[in-house]
């Protein structure tokens, strides 16, 4: 016998994250995961647990700008004091007229759509400064693929993640990489980055992305924040360019994130400018070179479907997939509040001002007037105002014999 459902939904309270939350996140997560396992809800669980570390300090971080002022941007959807859902969502470009749904989780027991779309709907409504939303979901989370669509997501591009093994990384390292102009990268050689990158997408993608000159520059506190957290996972970031002298243009650019210790793999960002697609196997056999003086392990980077010269080469050199992705987007109009017109306000208040009745003019009051008018003449003249004083102009001017009579 089915058990049948209460007559009125509980209502789904969302906020944000608080520290007591972070347990029942965290095994919210490993339910979720053991239905519908994916890297990134692993790589999810490793930032609770650091944001479990350094809670006290993320929360200083997040009252004032800085670069890490939105990494702690952690919703929860709770039902009668359960926590059913979870969303993290970050600003994808400096601007912040981009954000990324970084992950959105659903209990099992829960229904993904009803919960997850709340969430989402939270964000949409919460963050004002976002005009676009973008994500990224694996091809096979039917459910989660679902969700996004169901809440207006669009595919953007397909990417494919490739892994590159220690010895093909050895066989690339043994090729001399013919790149005279290979230069470190610093916050002078932006523009050339940013033109780059403008140049190495499609026009729709560069117009969800909206990076500008300062995504690229990395200020001081940026950069203080970027080793500190390099110290703690124990790895290292190179960066390098290929300058172009003829066309003074960037034409290459890559990005290596390194593991010191050796506990994880070697992560890698790849951009090419589509007419220089020859840099491939140089850039790679220079990143392969790399990362031969660190301990052996994998290497880690991605391609779009807009990038085939990148794919051939990479099935070429014996590159592993792991893992299909679908980059989605959606734009976001915020509804103004609608402003009432005053009018009808404006008549109510006019209306009030008016006196109750019409005044009526009287000679009394005029004469009133007119004698007040006189003693204040005489007080500037210095005489007395009880003292009456005759009228110079009484003497001077008579009026003529025939005229009416005037009362004085």
């Amino acid at each position: 016998m089915t058990s049948s459902s209460p007559p009125e939904n509980p209502k789904i309270a969302i906020r944000p994250i608080q520290h007591n939350d972070l347990e029942a996140v965290e095994k919210l997560i490993r339910e979720a995961t053991e239905v519908d396992s994916n890297s990134s809800s692993l790589a999810f669980i490793l930032q609770l647990q650091q944001i479990r570390e350094w809670y006290g300090l993320l929360m200083c971080l997040s009252w004032f700008p800085n670069p890490s002022q939105h990494d702690f941007c952690i919703y929860v959807a709770e039902i009668g004091q359960q926590i059913c859902g979870v969303m993290k969502v970050s600003p994808f470009n400096r601007t912040r007229s981009t954000w990324r749904v970084e992950q959105v989780l659903v209990s099992p027991h829960f229904s993904t759509i009803e919960t997850g779309s709340g969430l989402l709907r939270h964000g949409f409504e919460t963050i004002w400064e976002a005009r676009t939303w973008l994500l990224e979901v694996n091809i096979h989370q039917k459910n989660t693929l679902g969700l996004y669509r169901h809440n207006g997501f669009q595919p953007l591009a397909q990417l494919t993640y490739w892994k590159i093994a220690p010895q093909e990384l050895e066989n690339l390292a043994a090729r001399e990489p013919d790149l005279p102009n290979l230069l470190p990268v610093s916050n002078a050689d932006a523009q050339l980055i940013y033109q780059l990158d403008t140049a190495s997408m499609p026009p729709l993608v560069r117009q969800v992305f909206d990076r500008h000159l300062q995504d690229f520059k990395t200020t001081f506190l940026g950069s203080l924040i970027e080793h500190i957290q390099q110290w703690i996972d124990k790895t290292e970031v190179v960066r390098a360019y290929v300058f172009e002298p003829q066309r003074k243009a960037a034409i290459g650019y890559f990005q290596i994130k390194l593991s010191r210790d050796g506990s994880r793999g070697n992560e890698a960002q790849l951009t090419v400018h589509p007419a220089y697609t020859y840099l491939y196997p140089e850039l790679l056999s220079q990143m392969a070179r790399i990362v031969q003086s660190f301990p052996k392990q994998s290497l880690k980077l991605a391609s779009a479907d807009y990038q085939p010269e990148r794919e051939e080469y990479l099935e070429q050199i014996g590159a592993q997939r792991i893992e299909q992705t679908l980059l989605m987007s959606r734009s976001v109009w915020h509804k103004l509040r609608e402003s009432k017109r005053i009018d009808p306000i404006l008549s109510d208040v006019f209306h009030r001002l008016q006196p109750a009745r019409t005044p009526i003019p009287s000679r009394i009051s005029w004469w009133e007037s007119l004698s007040h008018e006189i003693p204040a003449g005489s007080i500037l003249n210095g005489s007395d105002p009880s003292s009456k004083s005759p009228n110079p102009l009484s003497k001077e001017i008579n009026p003529p014999n025939d005229s009416p009579d005037i009362q004085n």
